[in-house]
């Protein structure tokens, strides 16, 4: 796996994707910005964010939004293949995505989490859980990271979504790739 997806240097432009859980709180923060290029700011509000599994798992996407749809769905069957097992369910998905011929082409990552569980997917078969239960990934997924990480540290009671918004207003200060409208969902 190249590292720099995993920092959030990815290929994919126009998407920031963040998560930060404590205890069993977990917020999951989207940018709405689609780009075309390195110049053309196609739309700013679109919805990177989205509830599975009767709205107990929450997943952010950095990639196409045709890959999108096909993984919502994929993932979603196999939550309920394997109903209360998202790491299960998570391993499942990833193995066929590594190996099946269609969606072995489809380049994304996923930020997964449910109430207890906080997991990044990759086409290349990984499936990450944080030691600090936080996630940044896309082109903007460094900055949001290194933004929640120092507040989660300095500011230990500040709640969560507040914590998502003022870490990703960070990233869209600073990655033309991110846009300043969210979408914050939390369990």
């Amino acid at each position: 796996m190249n590292s720099d997806l995993l920092h959030g240097l990815s290929p994919w432009h126009g998407t920031t994707i963040l998560s930060i859980r404590r205890g069993n709180e977990v917020v999951i923060a989207g940018d709405g910005q689609v780009t075309m290029g390195q110049a053309i700011i196609l739309k700013s509000n679109a919805n990177k964010v989205r509830r599975l599994a009767d709205g107990n798992v929450i997943v952010g996407f950095a990639g196409s939004t045709a890959d999108a749809m096909t993984l919502y769905e994929r993932l979603e069957g196999k939550i309920e293949q394997y109903p209360s097992q998202l790491k299960r369910a998570c391993v499942e998905l990833a193995k066929d995505w590594r190996t099946d011929k269609y969606l072995r082409r489809l380049e994304a990552l996923m930020a997964v989490v449910d109430k207890e569980t906080s997991l990044i997917l990759t086409g290349t078969g990984d499936v990450l859980e944080p030691e600090d239960s936080i996630i940044g990934i896309g082109s903007g997924g460094a900055y949001a990271l290194s933004a929640a990480r120092a507040l989660y540290a300095k500011c230990p009671d500040m709640p969560l979504k507040e914590m998502a918004e003022q870490s990703m207003n960070v990233a869209a200060d600073i990655c033309a790739f991110t846009s300043h409208k969210f979408v914050i969902e939390s369990l």
